[in-house]
């Protein structure tokens, strides 16, 4: 099994997540940061560069084992910018031998000729935003591309990538299960061995939350949410799919390295607007805004903001993060980082949990059981200790 038990290489492996802002259109679901125009693209990954050479004594003794550009959509970038940006990683950071570098791409963006020239690069490893192969449910979500496109993109990926993923949304209104699973369905036919899959979420400030508001739309239904979770985890994990973290399914050996780091607190340091970055005791975050993001790397000035973590901050991360995974929360590791009382509080918490058979402990672990998997993260809130010192 793909494993990364906490604590080893804690200290000399990272990543470097790479925020790209461009979106041809706004998903209707989507609260990421990112701008529709492309006018200042030239000049922001100008400030990417700037930003990883200004940063490099972060990780003076980390060697970079993950490169993942993320957005917004970064497939919108030609190949020779991305080029430039992994070029900026290597010219100022140790890399490990065959890092996984991950792409997100979006199917519009995947043509034939761009499958086949990007797999010349260094990217090895693909994150396609299909969400669907309905066209009703892609139209619901705006999304830029056709089940067409998705379907033709997957058939010549697969042909040339061996590490692929693929993004699909759940719990979407009007989608029945019997569609649900034949999105699955759709998707293992082209020997895809990761999924990421979310429930809809309907964020603050979305379009979703505004046409809900009005009645444009109906709501997300949450039963039947946590009916299609289960479809998909019990389709995929009698597919041999590992279900290792509460929104991700990988095959053994392609397990996302780059968000394993990130629930087993690797450090990581986060490029361009909006990127957040976390070193083990400090998280920080960039600004939130393109143009002033791009002004302050001109400067020679990093547009960020920095929070010192409290011991309880990060006993509580550890706790929201470790119960997502098939990992769980190590009851040595609290007792080591943080101190028995912390130890004794989490057992107490748990307890309530475990009668209820949500919660269990294996091998001095505290995991998440089957039915209490799709409520982790509030199981998780019960258990946070309140920072009072």
């Amino acid at each position: 099994m793909n494993s990364y038990p906490f604590g080893k290489l804690k200290e000399t492996l990272g990543g470097i997540y790479i925020h790209i802002p461009f979106c041809k259109q706004a998903c209707y679901y989507c609260d990421f940061h990112f701008s529709t125009s492309l006018k200042k693209k030239k000049e922001l990954i100008e400030a990417l560069v700037k930003e990883l050479q200004l940063r490099k004594s972060e990780f003076k003794d980390i060697a970079v084992a993950t490169i993942y550009f993320g957005g917004g959509t970064p497939s919108i970038l030609t190949d020779e910018e991305l080029q430039l940006l992994i070029d900026a990683v290597y010219d100022n950071y140790k890399v490990v031998d065959d890092p996984e570098i991950t792409l997100e791409a979006n199917p519009d963006d995947l043509s034939k000729e761009r499958i086949y020239k990007l797999a010349k690069t260094p990217i090895n490893r693909l994150s396609i935003g299909i969400q669907s192969f309905f066209e009703e449910d892609l139209k619901l979500m705006n999304r830029a591309h056709n089940a067409q496109e998705a379907k033709e993109c997957l058939s010549v990926a697969s042909r040339y990538f061996d590490n692929i993923s693929i993004d699909l949304i759940y719990g979407v209104p009007g989608a029945t299960n019997e569609q649900w699973l034949q999105n699955i369905e759709t998707a293992l036919s082209y020997n895809i061995p990761h999924v990421s899959s979310y429930a809809l979420t309907v964020e603050p400030k979305t379009a979703f939350a505004s046409f809900i508001k009005k009645k444009i739309m109906n709501d997300v239904n949450d039963e039947q949410a946590h009916e299609q979770f289960h479809i998909l985890k019990d389709y995929l994990e009698g597919k041999e799919f590992i279900h290792y973290e509460l929104s991700n399914f990988g095959k053994e050996n392609y397990f996302s390295k780059n968000n394993t780091a990130y629930w087993q607190g690797k450090p990581y340091i986060g490029i361009g607007p909006s990127a957040h970055s976390f070193n083990g005791k400090q998280r920080s975050w960039n600004v939130r805004n393109n143009a002033k993001y791009i002004k302050s790397l001109q400067e020679n000035k990093l547009p960020m903001e920095i929070e010192t973590l409290t011991k309880v901050d990060r006993y509580n991360e550890y706790v929201m993060t470790g119960l997502r995974t098939i990992w769980g929360v190590s009851l040595e590791k609290v007792e080591q980082d943080f101190d028995t009382t912390f130890k004794d509080y989490l057992l107490e918490q748990a307890n309530v949990f475990i009668n209820r058979q949500m919660l269990y402990i294996e091998a001095e672990h505290l995991k998440v059981t089957k039915k209490g998997q799709f409520l982790s993260d509030g199981i998780a809130s019960e258990l946070f200790k309140l920072n009072l010192s």
